[in-house]
């Protein structure tokens, strides 16, 4: 039986994606650069986090997915064939929270709100039943 480790999400640029859904997600943050990881990059010749091909968030409390976003070439041409479901209790509070984030509603299908990330990418605001 399989276990869920990472979420992977391809990115014109990872380090500002990452700080969009760090900023979404309650209970995530950017994984910190330490030394170790600075001089990794800097053996790929990058000096800038800001410039890292791939970055991570992780869970605060180490419970939940990780969430990478990898540097890819190639810009979003069509619907992703997935997408993460999130929950709020003030779903109107929440959507403009995040437009304010840089996100943009697509539709409002009543029970839920799908919404697209600054990349594009899609995802849903639930209503709580």
């Amino acid at each position: 039986m399989a276990i869920l480790k990472d979420i992977v999400f391809d990115s014109a640029h990872p380090a500002s994606i990452a700080r969009f859904w760090a900023a979404v997600l309650d209970g995530y943050q950017i994984a910190p650069y330490t030394e170790d990881e600075l001089e990794r990059l800097r053996s790929r010749g990058i000096e800038d986090p800001e410039d890292d091909p791939t970055v991570l968030l992780e869970p605060m409390d180490g419970v939940g997915p990780r969430i990478f976003f990898q540097l890819v070439p190639e810009r979003k041409t069509v619907k992703n064939r997935m997408h993460l479901d999130l929950v709020a209790q003030d779903v109107q509070g929440e959507v403009a929270r995040l437009m304010e984030l840089g996100a943009h509603v697509a539709a409002d299908h009543g029970h839920l709100i799908t919404m697209l990330d600054p990349e594009q990418n899609e995802f849903c605001i639930l209503r709580p039943r």
